[in-house]
């Protein structure tokens, strides 16, 4: 499948269908290669990527990520398949393994060693037999990875990784770890706003939740932040690394580091302004920077 150098990463889960696939019509017609979508505790993210390709034509849907603790090896494979089949070749499946308030708290599983469970979930996948009619090629799959551990399990067992919720330094370490010939994927926010202020409040509001969570933190601490970067939001430093806000060629600038640290492809998540849903505001960057408009590098 050829996804594109740029694509979408969206919350479209609380949309309504009818919204959902309008804003999949313009992102195709923008010229991204991919929506990526997440699982949340609304919807489920197949059924979701299922419709968006029945209204779209030439668009991909990748998960980012379905949680492996949300179905089993014979699903996944059975969706996976399906949906690549049905809509030619258009469906990336993106693996993880979420986070252990979630895995514990919402769905009463016991969250596992993070490298060793996405290890013997592809292997489960690798071992199921798909008996529908089969897509004209075999599906891909990557997965959520930030530590080393899970970077090398994407190189061995996946197409690929990823990565959320991270830098271009990150990138760098990443493409390290995956060596050539495997999918790099990293997620990049983004926002349209020029003042430093507004644009830390709302960095912070869309970050307060992973500076609870033990993976995120872990991996900020990896990459050089402190403990005391953490704290009261985040330090300013912290979240100016890991959103790109600006004019256009600040964000423009912020992705053309992943794709110089050896990205393939760069899914950009525009911050929303306090509302569930992308505004047409909200919605103004990714028309700016389409690619069907011009290259990046231009």
């Amino acid at each position: 499948m050829n996804i594109g150098r740029l694509g979408v990463w969206a919350i479209v889960n609380f949309a309504g269908a009818a919204e959902s696939a309008g804003f999949a019509r313009r992102v195709e017609q923008w010229g991204y290669g991919a929506i990526w979508v997440p699982e949340v505790t609304a919807r489920e993210p197949l059924v979701t990527c299922s419709w968006l390709l029945a209204n779209t034509t030439s668009l991909n849907l990748a998960t980012g990520i379905a949680s492996i603790y949300s179905r089993d090896c014979f699903v996944a494979v059975n969706a996976q398949y399906a949906l690549a089949e049905q809509s030619g070749g258009r469906f990336l499946l993106g693996l993880g393994v979420s986070h252990a308030p979630f895995v514990e708290g919402v769905l009463g599983h016991t969250f596992e060693k993070p490298a060793l469970a996405m290890k013997r979930f592809l292997e489960g996948m690798a071992n199921m037999k798909y008996l529908a009619p089969q897509p004209a090629e075999k599906p891909k799959t990557v997965i959520g990875a930030l530590g080393p551990r899970m970077l090398e399990v994407a190189g061995a067992h996946a197409d690929g990784a990823h990565t959320y919720n991270i830098t271009p330094e990150h990138t760098a370490e990443a493409r390290r770890v995956l060596g050539p010939g495997k999918l790099l994927c990293p997620e990049q926010m983004v926002l349209l706003e020029r003042d430093p202020a507004a644009a830390r409040a709302i960095g912070r509001k869309a970050l307060a939740l992973s500076f609870t969570l033990p993976n995120y933190r872990s991996n900020y601490l990896r990459l050089g932040f402190a403990a005391e970067d953490l704290e009261n939001g985040g330090s300013d430093r912290l979240i100016d690394a890991l959103v790109a806000w600006g004019d256009e060629q600040a964000i423009r600038s912020r992705i053309q580091q992943h794709w110089d640290a050896g990205a393939d492809h760069v899914c950009i998540q525009p911050l929303r302004r306090g509302t569930m849903t992308l505004t047409a505001d909200d919605q103004k960057i990714l028309e700016l920077l389409a690619p069907a408009h011009k290259s990046i590098s231009d």
